[in-house]
């Protein structure tokens, strides 16, 4: 049987607020010795005990290590971490005696039984700092009681010390070390682009998470949420960390409950993970279709922008996409086109551009909250080329299917002049889309003859093979126009443009399917304008058509025949007049 060893001589001693880290590490080493004998002589809560005596025999193990590490005095973690650890093994010990002596004990069973717990809870809190201070290296360097970034130029193993210092005073330091170490660290993430990398592999990512929610202190908690935001933001790997880490449920409680900083920065990370398509769908796991709507309905303009953000990313979805329309998001959607920031009204016109597309259902949703007018305008007053874009998406989308919303499109002359100039001047999206919308739509004669100065532009698009479906909508919007008599003077009075035109039906030229500039000639011909001939001809088209029909490309017949008359016609003329 093992001695019973007396204690309380030495539980007198105690560790006063000067005690250095080598004076309570001998204190902590001492009273360590005599509890893991004195505890082989209990007889009572024995499993307690056990899992006590296990833990202080880690704790021996690490204590070895940490005194052979070279400058383990040096780091001030210690400072607050080695007392703690010797109040708590000395409420081990007076626990330990009452046990002894249970005979003296007056408490109960059940109080004995939650003071154990309490104690091993505690102790097994302050083995993992130690160890977690242990592995993070920072004992061996003796540079370790500095936060020194890295500069410019570092090798990646300083940054990757560093950034596991700032982790490790994060996750075991008071107050003041988790501020200094948040600030260090979204001070990194600023400076350094690469930087997320190699956070979310050497930093504990998932513990700036657990701040999210648990931590008390407002400051540490806003500026965990901005970290956590940066993290999400910077990379596909740190994005990745984040989401595996569990930081989408979190960060959408901040945006349901949080203050409006907290709002904006989560918000901010909840667009950018739900970015991804992999980790769109889990929105719905957490409630957070309700919850981006009602950010909508609520939120500051930062946060409305970055929950209409992730509105847009989770509406890839089909199921959610109908999740969308139960939560009343669509009316929200539509208000937001023209009350919006402009990044709001991007962000809004795109998803409502992919709503359009997503089935009638949808469609008569938007219509029923006058989604068309809304868009209408937004195409009037917007200057930016990423929402013109998804605007004409949407309206094109709502055109598809319904003769209602075609009709009042091809009426509306201040939209059918809006398209002319996005033709113009617009980029090739806009342009594209443009003319697919014009070659749709029943527009009238008066309204053709307006917009005959994109014609010379529609050439223009014929000729670039770099997007797929250029070239036939733009042909079919350009023999549109032709339609109309004086638009097909006007266009043979243009030589660049007939150049252009003629140039396409040379079989040297493989840019272009000839089937498209076949059409384009076979709409100037249809009017049987001899001027028109005339110009084509000079221009040089008789010899491309017949080489044409030669290969038998379909439609060259037809143009050859037109274009031939026209020929005989005038031999006839100049040997009669010889």
């Amino acid at each position: 049987m093992p001695p019973k060893i007396e204690t309380t001589s030495f539980s007198s001693s105690s560790s006063s607020p000067s005690s250095s880290p080598t004076q309570n590490l001998d204190l902590i080493n001492n009273l360590l010795s005599l509890l893991l004998l004195s505890i082989l002589s209990i007889k009572s809560f024995l499993g307690r005990w056990q899992i006590l005596h296990s833990k202080l025999l880690s704790l021996k193990s690490s204590l070895s290590e940490l005194s052979d590490s070279p400058h383990w005095s040096e780091n001030l973690l210690l400072q607050n971490l080695l007392p703690n650890l010797l109040s708590t093994l000395r409420r081990v010990e007076s626990l330990s005696s009452q046990c002894s002596n249970l005979s003296s004990y007056n408490g109960g069973k059940l109080l004995m039984q939650s003071d154990l717990d309490i104690v091993t809870a505690t102790l097994s809190k302050q083995l993992d700092d130690l160890e977690l201070l242990l592995k993070s290296g920072v004992l061996r360097q003796s540079n370790a009681i500095v936060l020194s970034q890295p500069g410019p130029g570092s090798a990646k193993e300083d940054f990757g010390f560093y950034i596991r210092d700032l982790f490790t005073r994060l996750q075991i330091g008071g107050i003041e070390f988790k501020k200094k170490a948040l600030e260090s660290l979204i001070q990194l993430l600023r400076e350094d682009e690469k930087a997320a990398v190699l956070v979310s592999k050497e930093g504990n990512v998932g513990y700036l998470i657990h701040l999210l929610d648990l931590h008390s202190q407002p400051f540490v908690r806003e500026q965990a949420v901005l970290a956590v935001s940066m993290l999400a933001s910077a990379s596909d790997q740190s994005k990745m960390v984040v989401f595996e880490g569990g930081g989408l449920g979190p960060l959408l409680r901040i945006i349901e409950s949080g203050s409006s900083v907290l709002k904006e920065k989560a918000a901010m990370a909840v667009e950018a993970l739900t970015a991804d398509h992999d980790n769109a769908w889990a929105i719905s796991a957490y409630n957070g279709v309700s919850v981006l709507v009602e950010a909508c309905c609520s939120g500051s303009h930062p946060t409305v922008t970055h929950a209409v953000g992730a509105i847009k990313n989770v509406s890839m979805i089909e199921d959610i996409r109908f999740a969308l329309a139960e939560e009343g998001a669509i009316p929200i959607l539509v208000q937001l086109l023209n009350s919006g920031t402009v990044a709001t009204q991007e962000k809004a016109a795109n998803c409502i551009a992919i709503l359009t597309n997503s089935g009638e259902y949808f469609r008569a949703l938007i219509l029923q909250e006058k989604g068309l007018l809304r868009l209408l305008q937004l195409l009037q007053e917007s200057s930016s080329s990423e929402t013109l874009e998804h605007v004409l998406r949407a309206i094109f989308g709502l055109s598809s299917s319904s003769e209602t919303v075609e009709r009042i499109l091809s009426s509306s002359t201040p939209f059918i002049l809006q398209l002319c100039e996005l033709i113009k001047h617009g980029n090739v999206i806009l342009q594209q889309l443009s003319a697919s919308l014009l070659s749709n739509l029943s527009i009238s004669d008066g309204n053709k003859r307006a917009i005959s100065s994109c014609m010379a532009a529609l050439v223009k698009l014929m000729e670039n093979s770099k997007l797929d479906g250029l070239q036939e909508v733009a042909t079919n919007a350009l023999v549109s126009l032709l339609s109309v008599r004086s638009n097909r003077k006007e266009f043979v009075r243009d030589e660049k443009s007939v150049m252009r035109l003629v140039q396409m039906l040379d079989l040297k030229n493989e840019s272009i399917t000839k089937k498209f500039p076949l059409m384009v000639v076979a709409g100037i011909l249809d009017g049987g304008s001899r001027g028109c001939r005339r110009r084509l001809l000079d221009a040089g088209a008789y010899g491309h058509v017949q080489k044409l029909v030669d290969m038998e490309v379909f439609g060259a017949k037809k143009v050859m025949q037109r274009l031939s008359g026209s020929r005989l016609k005038s031999i006839f003329s100049r040997t009669w007049r010889e």
